[in-house]
């Protein structure tokens, strides 16, 4: 049997971490739905810079917004609103047949508001409206200016994908965020059944930082751990879910009708060759969870991924290494600030260098005109 679908019988779904229109449209998303399991879809500016400038079929689009007299961010907006849409669209039965759980798509707010509590608001309810989709999700950055936002955007009833997360101290924050604003909805006469929201623990990345530090050590206990620590705080951080989402605080609120807020494996690709290509989706696979992958993963998880109830295999274990960590003299607090303040700067160069694309082929294209 196919490994992706799989996974939702361990109460796993897998989400796809790309978005391109062609794959809108040619039945390349259709066909990961229908034969892999395919449940979701997330988006960066990153992706939308590589789908933007590597090829023709936005150029009509481009052209026509351009003539019209929309600036370039007005551009990438309208270019992206398309595809989110369309993405929302192709996952509309899903998203009704599993009772709203899965079938959203994220669309990310400008990441130069990380650090700006009012205007991440206001561009989430705007571009929520704009979609206007009920299973967008809009994408905010869990730095301290984002938390609140989140609690409030919560409380409006928009769903939300919180990103950049590394760390169980940004976790908590997040998840207390969630169910605050979730309090606030239901005291407001609204209803959580409708609203979603996934906790995007960014997995990968915190190997590339740590195994560095381990290598400059020289010590043999640190070679020891090497590659170990992503999934060591992943398992730490779902066990810290599990006893959130269970306690009365939530249940009282899930007799209401919400929803726990899952925790969502971001960035599962693997960075060492020298590592299992599929390391961070096998060792990862546990109930109300999602992995998304971009992909590389998803063809390589497809052809030799190994599915079992893993997540919490080895709990104590997995605390075990981040004490070893901590006697070793390695930060992993520090590390994961470093790795969040890190993501908000490589998303807003992104996010720039996706404007000076956009904005080289406007000016082609409309010289062609």
């Amino acid at each position: 049997m196919n490994p992706l679908f799989e996974l939702h019988a361990y109460g796993q779904s897998f989400w796809y971490d790309n978005i391109r229109r062609k794959f809108l449209l040619d039945g390349t998303l259709q066909k990961l739905i229908d034969l892999d399991g395919l449940r979701g879809m997330t988006s960066n500016p990153s992706i939308f810079e590589q789908a933007i400038g590597g090829g023709e079929e936005y150029d009509r689009q481009i052209q026509e917004e351009a003539l019209k007299g929309a600036d370039i961010k007005q551009i990438y907006e309208h270019l992206a609103l398309f595809d989110i849409r369309l993405a929302c669209d192709l996952f509309g039965d899903l998203y009704q047949d599993s009772g709203k759980t899965d079938g959203y798509v994220s669309l990310e707010v400008s990441p130069h508001l990380a650090h700006d509590r009012e205007g991440t608001v206001e561009e989430a309810r705007r571009l929520f409206a704009q979609v206007d989709r009920p299973n967008v999700m809009i994408k905010v950055p869990a730095t301290a200016e984002g938390i609140p936002a989140i609690r409030h955007l919560i409380g409006a009833g928009i769903n939300i994908n919180v990103t950049l997360m590394f760390s169980m101290g940004h976790y908590e924050s997040v998840a207390q965020a969630y169910i605050v604003g979730i309090q606030q909805l239901v005291e407001n006469g609204g209803d959580p059944g409708n609203v979603s929201s996934v906790a995007s623990f960014f997995v990968s990345r915190v190997d590339s930082a740590v195994d560095g530090q381990l290598i400059a050590s020289g010590e043999q206990a640190a070679q020891e751990l090497m590659g170990k620590t992503a999934v060591a705080n992943s398992k730490v951080v779902y066990q810290r879910f599990k006893k959130l989402f269970s306690e009365a605080r939530f249940t009282k609120l899930a007799l209401a009708g919400a929803k726990a807020q899952r925790l969502l494996w971001a960035s599962t690709s693997t960075k060492n060759p020298d590592y299992p290509d599929t390391m961070y989706v096998d060792q990862l696979i546990g109930p109300n969870t999602v992995n998304t992958m971009p992909p590389k993963t998803i063809e390589a998880f497809r052809d030799h991924g190994r599915v079992g109830h893993t997540l919490e295999q080895d709990a104590a274990g997995a605390q075990l290494v981040l004490d070893d960590l901590a006697e070793l003299g390695i930060d992993l607090d520090q590390v994961t600030d470093k790795l969040q303040n890190d993501g908000v700067a490589a998303f807003s160069s992104s996010f720039d260098s996706l404007l000076t694309t956009l904005e080289q082929k406007t000016e082609k294209l409309t010289k062609k005109s």
